[in-house]
């Protein structure tokens, strides 16, 4: 009887724990919820139908770009996490997605530390200035300064 009973006893706590672990399989990761983008990337996000408005919370951590067909191209614009709504004509909610924005990881990306001052470089093969979220306020000022000096020159019309 005792051998009955311990084996029922077994056979209970087996059957737990076969739930619990079909549980967890059958749950919907919180992740599932979440769209992560690369700071200076895009991600494209296919809408829901009927969508006729987009909220971002922050628009300083994420941008988006409605396109055609529903197709909704997001990009990242500094680090943190907001928002993301879409409403259809009567104001109802049938989105509501938390956007990331992470450091990209890129083998290509090398960062530099002069004491307290940082400074990034994109090695692709050769290493150049990169503007980066971070870097020291001089460094950064500089390359976003010769970088918008360059953009300038490009669309300055020349005289042949």
């Amino acid at each position: 009887m005792s051998a009955m009973l311990g084996c029922r006893r077994r056979l209970s706590r087996l059957s737990a724990w076969a739930i619990i672990f079909a549980a967890t399989l059958g749950a919907t990761p919180t992740r599932a919820d979440t769209l992560v983008v690369n700071i200076d990337q895009a991600q494209v996000l296919k809408l829901p139908e009927r969508v006729a408005t987009i909220v971002i919370g922050n628009p300083l951590i994420a941008d988006a770009t409605l396109q055609s067909g529903g197709v909704l191209v997001i990009t990242g614009k500094s680090y943190g996490a907001t928002n993301l709504l879409a409403l259809d004509r009567s104001g109802s909610i049938v989105m509501d997605r938390t956007v990331q924005v992470l450091s990209a990881s890129s083998n290509e990306m090398i960062v530099v530390y002069k004491g307290i001052d940082r400074e990034t470089y994109s090695c692709a093969p050769n290493c150049e200035h990169r503007i980066t979220l971070g870097d020291s306020q001089g460094y950064f000022a500089g390359a976003l300064g010769q970088s918008g000096a360059r953009i300038g020159q490009a669309q300055t019309p020349t005289n042949r």
